[in-house]
């Protein structure tokens, strides 16, 4: 059995890792790691590092012959992924063509409806789902009475509809799960590196501990994916895989990308207290749940090499904060925490997002003065707010019309749906109350107030190729009147005499 595994080109398309930094794909390694156990014979193809092209692929999958290609996909790059498939299925016409990742799992019926080139989606975790699948199919042919007995998959049933077989439970136990398989990818081709005060750029590498969320974000799909109760791996194992990162790769920058770090305070302590006693020289961050903080956990985390840390308030309305995203955070928490951080020279990220149901001018206003109350203090992440598929949200965003009737994550409908793929993916975007001026006005002023400074005129070339519709070029004027008319206000209130 030959598997091929692919991040399609482009990558994971968000802004900040197109500076010539990446990520690594944890979750093709882990699934590479699993596969590998079980003597399969795979091969990870990160197309976006060695900047493959589409003939490249197509040459990468008929030298390999591969019994089972498979893709990863987020709702970002979905269409690179959706494409991938095609070629790998007209280079190699015999092979099953596999897509997994969190667009996929989320969207699973769409995407096999919709993508006849496509065989199967993995939904959910694919570590077991994939070993069961590669077993199965040494004792026999691909079909739908093979991949019934394989729990968690969504494949074309013999009407050619959309069938799933049981669903996969979820992994009890993570330390059970062979590490990523780094060894399969071009590890310094990644470039990855975070910049540690006082320090400078430092080699860095992510690693997760935990799997899952109990919270109830309505923008998030991470309790539809991963389940609500939060699966962790012990200290011990966590301290181990770093360990034998610093060893090989000689990363100093540990990223945890657990989607709630803190989730058990006192797993976090004692985490802290091994980093400390290997003496591995490691700095780290982070993102945590504010509410469930405490400054005597926040030093022990800096103590043990915590330099950054990022949580979400998300809005500045109450009401918006925790009746409509489900949020449930007292603002007293983030002042304490920005608090906290700043005395003890860690810094503070937060995530902000505009544009959420229902919010007014007035209640954003809230959000982008509170970013402004805190300038120099806090680094900000701002966003228009998303919408993903199997969210909360996005049942919202069908009923209100944001997605329109017929819409198919498969199908570019970009005169229908509201994107700005060159800062935020291929991702519908939720606008509602706000008129799209007030959306720019919001996303400048924290622009400004962070410090940034952002050249609208060099970015022209690459406006002009992302416009797609009269509605895309009319939401980019809009977006560059906005900019040049508060630019002219802060030059004119900077001339002004005292």
């Amino acid at each position: 059995m030959r598997v091929q595994l692919f991040i399609p080109p482009g990558g994971y398309a968000a802004e900040r890792w197109t500076k010539g930094s990446s990520m690594p794909p944890l979750g093709i390694l882990y699934i590479a790691a699993a596969l590998e156990k079980e003597g399969v014979d795979v091969r990870v193809v990160p197309a976006e590092v060695l900047k493959l092209g589409w003939r490249d692929i197509e040459r990468e999958v008929r030298n390999y012959e591969p019994d089972i290609v498979g893709v990863t996909s987020f709702t970002e790059n979905r269409f690179q992924s959706f494409e991938l498939i095609r070629r790998a299925k007209k280079a190699r016409p015999g092979a099953l063509t596999v897509m997994g990742g969190p667009h996929a799992s989320m969207a699973a019926e769409d995407t096999v409806e919709h993508l006849r080139e496509l065989d199967l989606v993995v939904r959910g975790e694919g570590e077991q789902t994939m070993a069961d699948l590669c077993r199965a199919l040494s004792s026999a042919p691909p079909g739908p009475d093979v991949f019934e007995q394989v729990d968690g998959l969504v494949f074309r049933g013999a009407d050619g509809r959309p069938v799933s077989s049981r669903p996969r439970r979820h992994i009890p136990d993570l330390d059970g799960i062979p590490p990523p398989a780094f060894h399969l990818i071009p590890f310094e081709k990644y470039h990855f590196t975070f910049e540690v005060p006082g320090y400078g750029p430092l080699p860095a590498v992510n690693i997760m501990t935990s799997r899952g969320c109990p919270f109830n974000c309505n923008f998030c799909a991470t309790p539809v994916n991963w389940g609500r109760r939060v699966r962790m791996r012990s200290p011990e194992n966590v301290v181990n895989e770093i360990e034998s990162l610093v060893e090989r790769y000689g990363v100093r920058v540990i990223f945890f990308y657990d989607d709630t770090f803190n989730a058990d305070p006192r797993r976090v302590e004692a985490l802290c207290d091994l980093l400390l006693a290997r003496k591995l020289g490691v700095f780290w961050k982070c993102d945590v749940r504010m509410d469930i903080m405490t400054r005597p956990l926040l030093a022990k985390m800096k103590q043990a090499g915590l330099f950054h840390l990022s949580f979400g308030l998300e809005a500045g309305s109450e009401r918006v904060r925790n009746e409509i995203i489900g949020k449930k955070i007292d603002i007293r928490d983030f002042h304490n925490l920005v608090r906290w951080c700043n005395e003890l020279e860690v810094v503070p990220n937060v995530f902000f997002i505009f544009s959420h149901p229902t919010e007014t001018w007035e209640e954003a206003r809230q959000t982008i003065e509170a970013i402004e109350r805190y300038r120099g203090r806090i680094e900000g992440s701002i966003a228009i707010l998303h919408v993903y598929p199997g969210t909360p949200l996005e049942k919202t965003a069908r009923e209100t019309g944001v997605l329109p009737a017929g819409f198919s994550w498969t199908k570019k409908d970009f005169s229908r749906i509201v994107t700005l793929p060159m800062a935020q993916g291929d991702v519908p975007l939720f606008v509602d109350r706000l008129s799209w001026r007030q959306i720019s006005e919001l996303v400048f002023r924290w622009t400004f107030s962070a410090g940034k400074k952002p050249s609208v005129l060099r970015r022209v070339p690459q406006i002009l190729k992302q416009t797609r519709s009269l509605a895309d070029a009319r939401r980019y004027a809009v977006m560059g009147w906005v900019y040049f008319r508060l630019k002219l206000g802060r030059l004119f209130r900077k001339k002004r005499p005292d």
